[in-house]
């Protein structure tokens, strides 16, 4: 179990067991594990927090993420590193994966502490790409994808009024970052690090992994509570993330041990790996077979989501639902279990496809 825990204090859930009793207040810092700081920053949004972690790195630290670039989580971190990390350097910066909550602070956080930057490959080149799309604005080309989705004309009008955001959340990216990828091993302290990357909710998400004595931190693969969004998106509409997200999640349960503490990105830190990523195969494959049953009859993307979702989509998860919609769809269709069909109105119509027993 992880340094300074009360065993009393634990609970399980679900099979699930969470040692940790404190939860770090803003600004401030509980030890997880040894040598690892647990800190929490605050978001705007439904799920309302996000955890960082910082590792003790010879005389500095190593920090793994940032929140999201807002001036509440700046003087959060202001805060930390002079009080919890005791004002001595940062010497890297990992970023798990390019969302926004997790990468919105890069730029800011290299320019205080001079930190190396270090992240995947294409969750790098994925960030600058989104960055300068969101500048950009609303493309033809994307307004037509949702179109195809079944998007009336106030959906796509407010998706136009929102656009923005990303580039509001994120400070400037650092112009250079050293890459991870998988296998390295990080030398953080007197530990090692192993890389280990996980696919479809990102294209190359960084978890990274002390087998010494069984944690990981985990970002947004492992959570204990929720399911990590697999979305597609109007960038790559023919994208199959979540055969790529199934086979990362298969991948994981065959190598890594069921003692693991997980560091995730959101909810707590918890022991019961092996239980959680059943869990999240299951629930996957639950929502697929009553997404096989409403395609008994011909809908959109946007008609399936009771067969997705345990809750009413409003306006303000309309985009995050269509694309986890669509990712089931063609994954479907990958698996030969479904076929599209587009109306004289562009509109992208789906429908199951029978198969032998």
């Amino acid at each position: 179990m992880a340094d300074g825990t009360a065993n009393s204090l634990e609970r399980t859930e679900r099979g699930l067991t969470y040692p940790q009793p404190t939860l770090p207040l803003a600004g401030e810092a509980v030890e997880v594990a040894k040598g690892v700081l647990w800190l929490r920053h605050a978001l705007p949004m439904a799920l309302d927090h996000i955890n960082v972690y910082a590792i003790r790195d010879g005389d500095g630290w190593v920090i793994v993420d940032t929140g999201l670039d807002t001036p509440t989580t700046r003087a959060d971190w202001e805060r930390a590193l002079a009080g919890s990390l005791q004002g001595l350097p940062v010497n890297r910066l990992i970023v798990t994966h390019m969302h926004p909550d997790h990468l919105g602070l890069a730029g800011w956080l290299t320019q205080v502490t001079g930190a190396t930057f270090m992240i995947s490959r294409l969750e790098y080149l994925s960030a600058r790409m989104h960055v300068a799309e969101d500048m950009e604005g609303a493309t033809p080309q994307a307004e037509a994808f949702y179109r195809r989705q079944g998007w009336d004309d106030a959906a796509i009008e407010r998706w136009k009024s929102r656009f923005g955001r990303m580039s509001r959340s994120v400070s400037p990216l650092p112009p250079q970052y050293a890459r991870l990828s998988e296998g390295d091993v990080l030398t953080i302290g007197d530990d090692e690090w192993t890389v280990v990357i996980g696919e479809g909710h990102s294209p190359e998400h960084v978890c990274l992994w002390r087998k010494s004595d069984g944690v990981i931190i985990a970002g947004d693969q492992i959570l204990p509570k929720i399911s990590s969004n697999i979305g597609v998106w109007d960038t790559e509409p023919m994208a199959d993330p979540l055969k790529d997200w199934l086979e990362s999640l298969e991948a994981l349960k065959q190598r890594l041990p069921s003692d693991l503490l997980v560091l995730p990105s959101h909810g707590e830190p918890f022991y019961g790996v092996t239980t959680r990523l059943d869990a999240l195969l299951r629930g996957h494959e639950v929502g697929l077979k009553r997404l096989g049953k409403s395609l008994r009859q011909k809908c959109r993307s946007i008609d399936v989501f009771g067969a997705l979702f345990a809750r009413t989509i409003g306006p303000e998860l309309l985009g995050m639902a269509t694309a986890e919609a669509l990712a089931h769809l063609n994954y479907l269709e990958g698996q030969g279990r479904a076929v599209r069909e587009t109306d004289e109105q562009g509109v992208e119509w789906w429908i199951g496809v029978e198969r032998d027993q």
